[in-house]
């Protein structure tokens, strides 16, 4: 007879996002996973089969919840601009909230892992694609409407949109100074226009 499981799935993935957000992927140990997810090695590894998976897992998890915050995000906008400033300032508060400066998970993964982890790399690349649609979605609906006039191609002013959301996740991890983001935020809407 299988043995029931005496801990919630979802809250244990929940706690594994922070651990590896705060301390990395190689900066988080066994024991570390062990004390900070409140279960037994054995549980752990019966569960999720070693730290990889588990990592893995947690890296799904965040993607698919940003994800759909995201699209409530551009579905709840009025226009486009309004959409796009939007998803900057939902990044940025998300990342000032954080008193502990972790920046953004997805893209501290890319940095520590991607280059040479195949399966990480392909979540990675997955969630940039993923990003980067939801801001051409916007992008080519403000085009059609003629709100958004801007002459350049919807997937590059999408590409340079999120090549911004990506520099002020990475800016976040050194500062907290909203006046910097503000800024990046009013010059990034600008191209707009």
């Amino acid at each position: 007879m299988a043995r029931t499981k005496d801990f919630d799935e979802d809250e244990v993935l929940a706690k594994a996002i922070q651990l590896f957000w705060h301390k990395g992927y190689n900066g988080t140990s066994m024991q570390d996973l062990v004390d900070g997810l409140g279960i037994s090695r054995s549980s752990l590894y019966d569960t999720f089969t070693d730290k990889h998976t588990l990592f893995v897992r947690a890296l799904e998890r965040y993607q698919s919840c940003g994800t759909a915050k995201i699209q409530a995000l551009i579905d709840e906008a009025g226009s486009a601009r309004a959409a796009v400033k939007k998803l900057l300032e939902y990044t940025i508060n998300d990342l000032l909230d954080d008193d502990q400066q972790k920046g953004c998970f997805m893209v501290n993964a890319k940095v520590e892992l991607a280059t040479h982890d195949a399966e990480v790399n392909s979540l990675v690349c997955q969630n940039d694609q993923q990003m980067e649609e939801a801001f051409l979605q916007v992008i080519q609906k403000g085009k059609d409407s003629g709100e958004i006039k801007n002459g350049q191609d919807a997937r590059a002013l999408s590409r340079f949109i999120f090549n911004a959301v990506k520099g002020m996740q990475v800016t976040a991890k050194s500062t907290n100074d909203k006046a910097i983001f503000n800024d990046i935020i009013k010059l990034t809407v600008s191209v707009l226009d």
